[in-house]
């Protein structure tokens, strides 16, 4: 009789590493990743858009303030600001309120405004057109201001 030699089985050799395909596939996510996270970043237009509309609706919400307050209010732009006021007994206070203080512009952002105060009576006229001309990165947002009182953004 033969002697049975029992062969343990071997099995397959193994794959180190990964296959090409699977190396295409994380690349590509890693890809996908990488365009997200750099369009989601805020360049200089998106942080001039947000300046502008923040200005804008800033002058607005005073508008309002004027006509609910039934008192003028002011706002005083220059090229390095803007805040605003209200008329109380007599001379233009601070108006108070969250939002309505000294705002400055944003460091990269330059301003061609001159120095001016547009005032709002109680029915929400301002006393004179105007426009103020923000400027970042080459970019341009001009915020213009109605004598109806109307705030508008759009391109300088």
């Amino acid at each position: 009789m033969r002697d049975a030699v029992i062969r343990p089985v071997q099995p397959a050799p193994r794959q180190n590493g990964f296959s090409l395909v699977e190396m295409m596939v994380v690349l590509m996510i890693m890809g996908l990743l990488a365009s997200v996270a750099v369009l989601s970043l805020p360049g200089d237009e998106r942080k001039l858009r947000t300046e502008a509309e923040r200005f804008a609706a800033r002058t607005s919400a005073a508008r309002d303030e004027a006509i609910v307050g039934a008192r003028p209010v002011s706002l005083v732009v220059s090229d390095k600001g803007y805040y605003f006021e209200q008329r109380s007994q007599g001379q233009w206070q601070p108006l108070p309120g969250r939002g309505f203080d000294l705002t400055a512009w944003d460091d990269a952002t330059t301003v061609a405004a001159g120095r001016q105060r547009i005032v709002f009576d109680t029915l929400g006229l301002a006393s004179s057109e105007a426009a103020v001309r923000l400027e970042r990165g080459g970019r341009a947002l001009a915020v213009r201001l109605r004598r109806d009182g109307k705030v508008a953004l759009d391109g300088g």
